[in-house]
């Protein structure tokens, strides 16, 4: 395909509604996509400030694991509320899941204070020793 039909096919593209386009011909390959974004891309400016927050944050975030093998529960019956959500504000000791193995409930206690950014599992979830739970924020020595 030579350049001139590659203009036309780029100008046909962008006054059409297609949004996307891809074209595979032997050794020609193309593709074209509408940026939904008003502005272009190497014009979007990062600053340093934010990048700095946000890495503050990612500093200032634990990581509440699973200590044993089992099933997770985030409840403690399935009409009950969860002992933790996101948002929820959780101090050293508190009780944040359940996990079942061998028929034995043992309650996972937050070794952290701050409050629940995500919670990682699903209810019913079998988990594994190490795997994460719930990451926390705000987290203080206490």
């Amino acid at each position: 395909m030579d350049f001139e039909k590659i203009q036309q096919l780029i100008q046909m593209f962008e006054s059409s509604n297609t949004r996307e386009l891809k074209i595979d011909d032997n050794n020609f390959h193309i593709y074209l996509t509408k940026n939904v974004s008003k502005e272009p891309i190497h014009d979007i400016k990062f600053e340093s400030n934010k990048i700095q927050q946000a890495s503050e944050a990612k500093a200032n975030r634990k990581t509440i694991t699973a200590p044993l093998v089992g099933t997770v529960y985030l409840a403690s019956s399935p009409t009950s509320k969860p002992y933790v959500q996101v948002g929820s504000h959780i101090d050293k000791g508190d009780t944040v899941c359940v996990i079942e193995a061998m028929k034995l409930m043992t309650e996972i206690k937050s070794e952290v204070t701050g409050t629940i950014e995500k919670v990682n599992v699903e209810n019913g979830e079998l988990v594994e020793v190490g795997q994460p739970l719930f990451s926390v924020s705000g987290e203080k020595e206490s």
